[in-house]
C-alpha cells in the first residue's frame, strides 16, 4: 500500500506478480489503478465508510482515475455511509470540469444524502457557481427541500453566497423558509450577509421593511444588522435615506409603546436603545460628517439628511410633555420627592392607555400644566397580562415612569450625539437639560437608572466586541493557507506560541483556522479542541508562567499563604501582636527573590530608612503582600495584558467582578443531562422517543462526569458548557443546537461526529449494551484528532 500511494507502479506491477496480495484496497494514482482493475480489483468496492474507488477519485479530484474507473464499469449511483455518491463529492469541492464527465452517467442528480441533502445543496452552500449552472442543467430540482425543509436558495443564504442566490433567483428559485420557519433572509441577517440580503431585495423588494423590522428582534445580534444596513446604505444616497427613515419611524413607534404603562417595559426599553444604537450607526456612515447640530434640522435646516429626524420629532415631543407634567406637579406641590404621592392613576383597561401625559391622567390637553391634586382619585391595581402594578399606595408618578422616561432620554441624548464630532456635546441636549433640571435631577437623586443583570452584559459585551469587525467565521470564509495555524499535537504549547507570535493580529481578531499537523480536520470544531488543550497545557507549572494562588481580586496579607504558608504566618503574627519593643528593626525594604537573584526592594519610595511601627505595621504588611504578589512580577503582568487588551478593551472586561468573568471564560463548571437532553435535536430519522435515543441518554446518565466530558469534547471539540448552558452552545454558524444524526447500523462501527455543527451521528445499534461499548470505544479512542470519512 505505500508503494501504491508513492506511486511506485513498476513495484505494485512486481508484487501483483509473485503473490496474492488483495488488490480491492484505494489507489493513489492512474498507473497504480489500472494495474490493480486489471488483476482483477472491484471497481465498486466498499470500505468500513461505504466510500468506493470512485468516491475517493471524484472527492481528490482525480479526472483520469475516474475515467479509467466508469471504462471498467464503475458504478456512480452507489452511497457510502452517509448516503453521499461521487457527484456529493464533486459539489463539496467545486470540481466542475469533472462534474460534466460525471453526470452523463448518473441516472438522478437528486440523490440524497442521509441529511437530505441533494449535490445542488452542496454546491449551494460552499458557492461554486458553475457546479450550480452545470446541476440546475443537468435537471437538478432548484426548489428541493432536504428533511429539514432547506432549499438549495436557503443553503447558499446561509452561508452568504451571494453570486450562487443570483443564479438561483434568476432561474426562478423559490423563497420558501424551513420547517421551523427560518427564512433565507434570516440567515443572511444572522450571518451579517449584507451583499446576499441585497440580492433578495432585488428580487423582493418587500423584503426591505422586513429587514428594518428585525431590529425589533433581540434574538438576532446587533453587530451582524449593523454590517447588512450599512452594505445596504452604501449602495446610494436614496437607499441611504430610506433605511434612516426608516429606522427611525420604527424608533419612534417602539418610543411611544415603552411610554405607554400598559407595555412590557423591558422588551420595549431594549428595543428601543437597540434601534436608536443601528441608527445611529447607519447615520454616521453618510456621505458627509456634520461639524455641528445644524443638520438635523434642529436649527430649521431642510437638508435631505435632516429629514430623517422627522419622525423623531413626535416622541421626543410626548418625552418634553411628560417632562413638563411632572415639573408642573413638583412646583405646585412644593413636596419632596419621597413623598411625592398625589398623583395617581385612574384605573382603565390595557387598550385605553395612550403614550401621552394627558391620557394617562386623564386631563384635558389644555389642563396639562395644571396641578394634578385635583384629580386625585381612589387608588387602583392596574393589572398587566400575569404581573400587577399598584399604582396607589404611596406609589408616586415618577416611581411608575422614571425608568421608561430615563431610556427615552437616553435614546434622545444618542440621536442627539450622533452627528457632533467626537467629544462635543450636542448644543440641544444641553438645552433640553437646563428646560428640564429639576425633573432630572429628582431622577438622580432617586437613583432609578438601568439594572444590567449578569446576562445583558453578556450580550453588550459580545456585541461591543465584534462591533465593526468582518464576520470572523472561518468555516464559510474562504482560507489563506498562509493564514492556518498549524501546530503540532506532541507540542502543543512551543508549537502554538511559534504561530501566534508571527501571525498577524488583526486577522487573528477575524477568526482563526487551526490544523493539527498530519491531520486533515480543519474547522471550529478543531479551533475549539485546539483552545481546550491549549489552556489546559498553558497553565503547566514547568512552563512557570503561572503560580497557582487563591483568587485574582485585590490582594491582602492572606492570600500569601497561598503560595508561602509560612511567610503568610510571619504576616499574620505581626498583624496580632504589639511589636513595639521586640526590637524587630523592620524598615519598609525586603529582601526578595527576583528569577533566582536575592534584590534588596524599596515597599515605597525611601523605603530602607522607614522603621515599621506599631502604627504603621498594617501598612507594611499590605506592600509586603502586594510585592509578593504582583509587583514582583510586574513587567510579565504588563507583557500579559497588554497582548490581553489587544482583543479586549479594559473597557469591556471591567463590567464584570472575577466571579462572573470566571464564568464567561470557562463555561458550566459541570455537565447537566437533563439540559443537554432538553436542547438536543434529532435528525436523518431519529425521534427522542426512539429506542436508540431513549439508550443513548440512559448511557449518558451512567458515564462520570469525567466522560460526559469526553463525549462533549467528541461532539463539539470543547469540554465546556457555556454559561447559560446547552442552549447557548456555538457552532460554525452561530448558536447551534447539539443533535444526533441517524447512521445505518453494520458490525463494529462506531459513533462519528462532525464538530463544526455540534452533531453526533450514533449508528443504529441493536440494543443498549452494544450502544454503550461502541461509544465508549469511540470516547476513549477518538475525542481528539480529525480525519477525513
Amino acid at each position: 500500500m505505500p508503494m501504491v500511494m508513492a506511486d511506485q507502479h513498476r513495484s505494485v506491477s512486481e508484487l501483483l506478480s509473485n503473490s496474492k496480495f488483495d488488490v480491492n484496497y484505494a489507489c493513489g494514482s492512474v498507473e497504480c489503478l489500472v494495474l490493480l482493475l486489471k488483476k482483477g480489483a472491484n471497481p465498486n468496492y466498499q470500505d468500513i465508510s461505504g466510500c468506493t474507488p470512485l468516491h475517493l477519485a471524484a472527492r481528490n479530484g482525480q479526472k483520469k482515475c475516474m475515467s479509467r474507473l466508469l471504462e471498467y464499469s464503475a458504478d456512480v449511483n452507489i452511497c457510502n455511509n452517509e448516503g453521499l455518491t461521487a457527484i456529493h463529492w464533486l459539489a463539496v469541492n467545486g470540481r466542475t470540469e469533472l462534474l460534466h464527465d460525471l453526470v452523463q452517467h448518473v441516472t438522478n442528480v437528486d440523490v440524497e444524502d442521509a441529511m437530505g441533502q441533494t449535490a445542488l445543496h452542496v454546491a449551494c452552500q460552499n458557492g461554486h457557481k458553475t457546479t450550480v449552472q452545470c446541476l440546475l442543467d443537468s435537471g437538478a430540482d432548484i426548489n428541493r427541500p432536504n428533511v429539514s425543509g432547506a432549499t438549495p436558495l436557503y443553503f447558499a443564504c446561509s452561508h452568504g453566497q451571494r453570486d450562487t442566490a443570483q443564479i438561483l433567483l434568476m432561474r426562478g428559485a423559490k423563497y420558501l423558509p424551513d420547517k421551523n420557519g427560518v427564512t433565507p433572509l434570516d440567515l443572511c441577517v444572522q450571518g451579517g450577509y449584507g451583499e446576499t440580503c441585497e440580492v433578495l431585495i432585488q428580487h423582493h423588494p418587500r423584503l426591505f421593511q422586513t429587514i428594518i423590522q428585525m431590529t425589533q428582534n433581540e434574538d438576532l445580534r446587533e453587530n451582524m444588522l449593523r454590517q447588512v444596513l450599512e452594505h445596504l446604505s452604501q449602495q446610494n444616497e436614496n437607499q441611504y435615506l430610506k433605511i434612516l427613515t426608516s429606522l427611525a419611524e420604527v424608533a419612534t413607534t417602539n418610543g411611544h409603546k415603552l411610554l405607554s404603562l400598559s407595555s412590557n417595559y423591558e422588551a420595549q426599553m431594549k428595543s428601543l436603545l437597540r434601534i436608536v444604537r443601528i441608527f445611529c450607526h447607519v447615520f454616521r456612515l453618510g456621505p458627509s460628517t456634520p461639524s455641528n447640530g445644524n443638520d438635523m434640522g434642529y436649527n430649521g435646516n431642510k437638508t435631505p439628511r435632516s429629514q430623517v429626524f422627522k419622525p423623531l420629532e413626535l416622541l421626543w415631543h410626548s418625552l418634553d410633555e411628560w417632562l413638563a407634567l411632572i415639573s408642573a406637579e413638583l412646583m405646585n406641590n412644593k413636596r419632596n420627592t419621597s413623598n411625592f404621592t398625589s398623583i395617581l392613576l385612574k384605573q382603565k383597561g390595557p387598550d385605553q392607555y395612550e403614550s401621552t401625559p394627558a391620557h394617562i391622567f386623564n386631563v384635558a390637553p389644555s389642563e396639562k400644566t395644571r396641578t394634578l391634586s385635583s384629580d386625585v382619585v381612589e387608588s387602583k391595581v392596574y393589572e398587566v397580562g400575569s404581573t400587577q402594578e399598584a399604582y396607589g399606595d404611596c406609589q408616586d408618578v415618577i416611581s411608575v415612569t422614571a425608568n421608561r422616561l430615563s431610556a427615552v432620554i437616553q435614546a434622545f441624548y444618542m440621536c442627539c450625539s450622533c452627528q457632533m464630532p467626537q467629544g462635543m456635546t450636542s448644543p440641544r441636549f444641553i438645552e433640553f437639560v437646563c428646560k428640564h433640571d429639576n425633573v432630572l435631577k429628582c431622577f438622580v437623586n432617586r437613583c432609578y437608572f438601568f439594572e444590567n443583570p449578569f446576562k445583558d452584559r453578556c450580550e453588550w459585551f459580545y456585541e461591543h466586541l465584534h462591533s465593526g469587525q468582518p464576520d470572523s467565521d472561518m468555516v464559510h470564509r474562504p482560507v489563506n493557507e498562509n493564514d492556518i495555524l498549524l501546530v503540532h499535537r506532541d507540542s502543543i504549547f512551543r508549537s502554538s506560541c511559534e504561530v501566534v507570535s508571527k501571525a498577524n493580529c488583526a486577522k487573528l481578531k477575524q477568526g482563526i483556522a487551526v490544523r493539527f499537523h498530519g491531520e486533515e480536520g480543519m474547522g471550529q470544531g478543531v479551533v475549539r479542541e485546539w483552545f481546550d488543550i491549549l489552556s489546559n497545557e498553558i497553565v503547566n507549572p514547568d512552563y512557570a508562567l503561572f503560580t497557582q494562588s487563591a483568587d485574582g481580586i485585590p490582594v491582602n496579607y492572606q492570600d500569601v499563604a497561598s503560595i508561602d504558608p509560612e511567610y503568610g504566618k510571619n504576616l499574620q503574627w505581626i498583624l496580632d501582636n504589639d511589636i513595639s519593643d521586640l526590637g524587630l528593626e523592620l524598615t519598609f525594604s525586603v529582601e526578595t527573590d527576583v528569577f533566582g537573584a536575592m534584590e534588596e526592594v524599596p515597599l515605597k519610595p525611601g523605603g530602607a530608612s522607614v522603621l515599621v511601627t506599631q502604627e504603621n505595621k498594617a501598612e507594611y504588611v499590605q506592600l509586603v503582600t502586594e510585592l509578593r504578589m504582583t509587583r514582583a512580577i510586574q513587567p510579565q503582568i504588563n507583557a500579559f495584558l497588554q497582548g490581553f487588551h489587544m482583543f479586549i478593551p479594559p473597557s469591556l472586561i471591567q463590567l464584570f467582578d472575577e466571579y462572573e468573568l470566571e464564568l464567561l471564560l470557562s463555561g458550566m463548571p459541570e455537565i447537566d443531562v437533563s439540559d443537554w437532553m432538553k436542547n438536543t435535536e434529532y435528525t436523518s430519522g431519529y425521534e427522542k422517543d426512539d429506542p436508540v435515543i431513549k439508550w443513548f441518554w440512559e448511557v449518558v446518565e451512567e458515564l462520570t462526569q469525567e466522560e460526559r466530558v469526553l463525549l462533549l469534547q467528541f461532539v463539539t471539540g470543547s469540554s465546556r458548557v457555556p454559561h447559560g448552558g446547552f442552549a447557548h452552545i456555538m457552532g460554525g454558524s452561530g448558536l447551534q443546537n447539539f443533535t444526533i444524526a441517524a447512521v445505518p447500523y453494520t458490525p463494529n462501527l462506531l459513533p462519528t461526529s462532525s464538530t463544526c455543527i455540534n452533531m453526533l451521528k450514533l449508528p443504529e445499534y441493536p440494543n443498549k449494551e452494544t450502544l454503550k461499548d461502541r461509544l465508549l470505544v469511540a470516547l476513549h479512542c477518538g475525542s481528539y484528532g480529525y480525519t477525513m470519512a
